[in-house]
């Protein structure tokens, strides 16, 4: 059994595409940036709550905490979700894609809401294109998983 915490444990190499898309090993793909999109979605209802980076240092920190830790690109650092504000999320279960280059976070959110605005989702608007005008504009109407 290796001793290793989380956070000291290499991810696997990426060594090649059949091994990164049918291999059981965890290889992460991070963009050139250094970051990784990672989708978090209610554990239950599967709804979107917020899309947000991690870097390899702020994924280790999720692995090992089980809430979730992104790297904030507006202030450049590490960002435990929820230690300021009290809105945690706790993780039941990370998913990644075929070739490890997104992650979706299932996870319990909790405090007041997921989003900055107080709401429960930060995707509370939806894109609506209305042709019935002279010229199709494009605009923003309440998304149906705002309460």
């Amino acid at each position: 059994m290796n001793a290793l915490p989380v956070s000291q444990r290499p991810f696997a190499a990426r060594e090649s595409k059949n091994a990164i898309e049918e291999g059981a090993a965890f290889a992460p793909k991070f963009g050139a940036d250094g970051l990784i999109p990672a989708m978090a979605v209610d554990a239950d209802s599967g709804a979107p709550l917020m899309l947000a980076y991690m870097n390899e240092e702020s994924l280790r920190q999720t692995l090992e905490a089980g809430q979730a830790v992104y790297w904030s690109r507006s202030r450049n650092e590490i960002w435990h979700k929820g230690l300021t504000s009290g809105e945690f999320q706790d993780v039941e279960e990370i998913l990644t894609d075929c070739d490890q280059d997104a992650l979706v976070l299932r996870v319990r959110q909790r405090g007041g809401g997921c989003c900055h605005t107080k709401r429960a989702t930060c995707f509370y608007r939806r894109v609506v294109v209305d042709e019935a005008a002279e010229s199709p504009t494009v605009q923003l109407a309440p998304s149906s998983l705002v309460e």
